[in-house]
């Protein structure tokens, strides 16, 4: 993926929190809108697509997803894949992050 879009990966914080810099942090939120975002789940499954909102809790929605699960004896290609479209992936699921940006802009979402 980094090699198509020229950019590289940036993890993104997981917990929204409610305090004086909330006002900040949605709008650093904002900036991530449509990005494609690639999120690791516990059950080692993974699933790219473009970022479409995330809620308090951190429930993160993506549009246009596709699901990516190893499948190391039942196939000969390692990874198979499906398209789901619209998914919510649980904040309590969700083990990594990650969004397709530039170097600039990974400097910038450091503290999201």
């Amino acid at each position: 993926m980094d090699q198509e879009s020229g950019g590289s990966m940036v993890q993104v914080g997981s917990n929204v929190e409610s305090n004086p810099d909330s006002l900040d942090r949605v709008g650093k939120v904002r900036k991530l809108l449509f990005r494609r975002m690639l999120l690791g789940i516990k059950d080692g499954r993974f699933f790219l697509g473009s970022f479409y909102c995330m809620d308090k809790q951190g429930n993160i929605i993506l549009q246009d997803a596709v699901e990516y699960r190893s499948t190391w004896r039942s196939s000969p290609s390692p990874m198979e894949q499906r398209c789901l479209g619209l998914i919510l992936i649980p904040n309590s699921c969700r083990v990594s992050c990650h969004v397709d940006s530039t170097i600039d802009e990974q400097l910038a979402l450091l503290s999201v």
